[in-house]
């Protein structure tokens, strides 16, 4: 039986990617699910191995037919975006590497499209070196989208039982309020239950979390829950989705991690983001619905205070390699 490849693009070289990459692909645990494909530059994954005195080997991959590898040889695709590690900055943002971390990430999609792998786990990469390199993203969700073809996608936080859809991500605050409309929100609600089936769940009971403190206390403080989320889940429910809420968003994670809930729909990307967060910063796994594949990632950024220094804990990097082999042979797009 062949086993799954999922593609794992190892981000900006200049931060903490290739050493979480490196160190997660080496435990025996993610070999147990699959084969994952290490996708980046050589040089690069050498000079840190050998920095942080990593014992695991590298083996180039050249023929796509034929992947394999193990913890003690870990299967890399070279895409000699470096030639030089000199050159690299680490710890700084550039132009070099923002523009790599793109090519990456554009063979990874490559490697999806074509069946060869089956989704993607991925590591950070910097918006400001992307910008550096004048490339026209803000970050993976986007870039993962153009590639593929997609027209939609949408972000889920997966930890334990919690699971979370956002509603609106990358917004000031005042934006993400000042969008709201019943018609967004009724979207968001069903775009919950179609992340939930396109992975073979049962719809369940899905959640909208509150904007206000008590769900506003009848319009004491605030009037978006009257306006625009109760009307939303009434009109959701009668459109035959098992919706509960406005739930005031001090409570609503909480059940969620009880399995009350099978998924909360936060209105806000900070919402979602403290509560998975800060009941478990390095196990949570953000997961990319919409696309033609599926895509995992870590929750965290380049770091790169802290990048080829060897103290970069890998558990998220790892997590996002075990739900990608989890998920991507059960998702069906839609």
């Amino acid at each position: 039986m062949k086993r799954t490849v999922i593609a794992v693009p190892m981000g900006d070289p200049a931060g903490v990617g290739p050493e979480i990459a490196l160190r997660a692909m080496a435990d025996p645990d993610v070999w147990k699910e699959g084969v994952p494909l290490l996708i980046g530059d050589l040089t690069v994954l050498e000079a840190v191995s050998e920095k942080l005195s990593l014992p695991a080997k590298l083996r180039t991959v050249k023929d796509t037919s034929d992947i394999a590898g193990s913890p003690d040889e870990l299967p890399v695709m070279d895409l000699g975006m470096v030639p030089d590690p000199a050159s690299l900055q680490v710890g700084h943002v550039s132009a070099l590497a923002g523009k790599a971390s793109v090519a990456y990430i554009r063979k990874a999609v490559e490697l999806c499209m074509s069946g060869t792998a089956a989704g993607v786990a991925t590591t950070p990469i910097n918006k400001e070196a992307l910008k550096a390199a004048k490339e026209p993203y803000i970050g993976h969700t986007e870039m993962l989208a153009e590639m593929s073809g997609a027209t939609k996608s949408y972000t889920m936080f997966l930890v334990d039982k919690l699971r979370i859809l956002f509603h609106s991500r990358h917004l000031s605050l005042k934006q993400a309020i000042e969008g709201l409309t019943t018609d967004n929100v009724i979207h968001s609600i069903e775009t919950a239950a179609k992340c939930l089936a396109s992975i073979g769940l049962p719809a369940g009971t899905i959640a909208l979390a509150a904007l206000n403190p008590h769900a506003s206390d009848g319009g004491l403080f605030g009037d978006e829950e009257a306006r625009f989320l109760a009307p939303a889940v009434e009109e959701a429910r009668r459109r035959g989705i098992n919706v509960v809420g406005p739930v005031p968003a001090d409570s609503v994670f909480y059940f969620g991690l009880q399995g009350k809930y099978d998924v909360v729909v936060s209105l806000y990307h900070d919402q979602g983001h403290i509560a998975s967060k800060t009941y478990d910063f390095y196990r949570t796994v953000s997961v990319t619905f919409g696309l033609p594949f599926i895509r995992t990632s870590v929750d965290h950024g380049t770091a790169f205070d802290i990048a080829w220094k060897g103290i970069a804990n890998p558990v998220s990097m790892k997590e996002a390699m075990l739900a990608c082999f989890r998920i991507a042979p059960l998702y069906r797009p839609f």
